[in-house]
């Protein structure tokens, strides 16, 4: 995924590998908040949202991400 920036694709690498609470744009895009991640986005992140999107579709466990309740369980270790 060229167009995600290293920093975004970080974060969400380490949401995943070691739960760690995600800033307020990538927790937006992992809990299906368009409104909210396209309100954090800057101008690099919001014309990158598809890429961003389909990285956490094609690459990250459907478990972690998807709506809140997802990501709060995840970060609290009871994912479905």
């Amino acid at each position: 995924m060229a167009n995600i920036s290293e920093g975004i694709k970080q974060a969400i690498d380490k949401y995943v590998e070691h739960r760690i609470e995600p800033g307020g744009f990538v927790r937006a895009v992992l809990e299906n908040d368009l409104k909210g991640a396209f309100g954090k986005a800057d101008i690099y992140n919001r014309n990158n949202m598809f890429e961003i999107v389909t990285y956490c579709y094609n690459e990250i466990p459907y478990t972690c991400w998807g709506s809140p309740e997802a990501v709060q369980n995840w970060l609290n270790g009871k994912e479905q």
